[in-house]
């Protein structure tokens, strides 16, 4: 049975994957079934458990978290195209705060890529908080057709990219699953003293 349960978060990330292009699918003729909801919830409970569950597990590796992240944008690629197929004049409204988190996460991603030839995939507590408040602001305007929840949403896109790409300078190699800037530091810091303490073996030696 404990075999059996070791397929449960690369599971959860599949069904994420999948429910993901359905979304947009149903969103496709500008209007949306009672389904769109219920499957982003359960999109979103599936981002919240699967890292925990690997966690728990043993079984979180790094191609784990990776596509987990591919996961991740794929579904908010979709409930971004959903949103502009069902309320265009909200996109457009919201046009230049939109362009600048996307610009924000853009440049983490290019970032990260150029540094360490692999895409960022930290999930962060910002990156929680952010998801969080993306699922606040798409019920709140699919279910509510009210957009104005979207700034927070957007505020917390930019506090997340910001300290994404700060962790990527600070960090000496690729890591996954970094909580915080701060878990950054003492990693850098951690790295240092092992690099300091290798030099220092090698001079010490006859």
């Amino acid at each position: 049975m404990l075999k059996k349960l070791v397929y449960v978060p690369i599971i959860l990330v599949g069904m994420r994957l999948t429910l993901a292009p359905l979304l947009l699918l149903d969103a496709w003729d500008r209007q949306i079934s009672s389904l769109f909801l219920v499957g982003y919830i359960i999109a979103v409970l599936s981002d919240i458990f699967d890292g925990v569950i690997a966690r728990r597990l043993g079984v979180s590796t790094a191609k784990l978290r990776q596509a987990d992240s591919w996961a991740d944008i794929c579904l908010y690629l979709c409930i971004a195209a959903s949103t502009w197929r069902v309320y265009p004049q909200v996109v457009i409204d919201f046009k230049v705060p939109l362009l600048i988190a996307a610009m924000a996460q853009i440049s983490l991603y290019a970032i990260g890529w150029l540094k360490f030839r692999k895409f960022p995939s930290f999930h962060t507590y910002t990156a929680k908080i952010w998801g969080l408040t993306l699922l606040v602001a798409t019920v709140r305007l699919f279910g509510f057709d009210d957009a104005n929840t979207l700034w927070l949403a957007i505020g917390m896109c930019l506090i997340n990219s910001i300290e994404e790409i700060a962790m990527t300078f600070i960090l000496t190699a690729w890591q996954c699953d970094v909580l915080s800037i701060f878990a950054a530091i003492d990693l850098r810091n951690n790295s240092l003293l092992v690099l300091q303490d290798r030099e220092e073996s090698k001079i010490a030696k006859p």
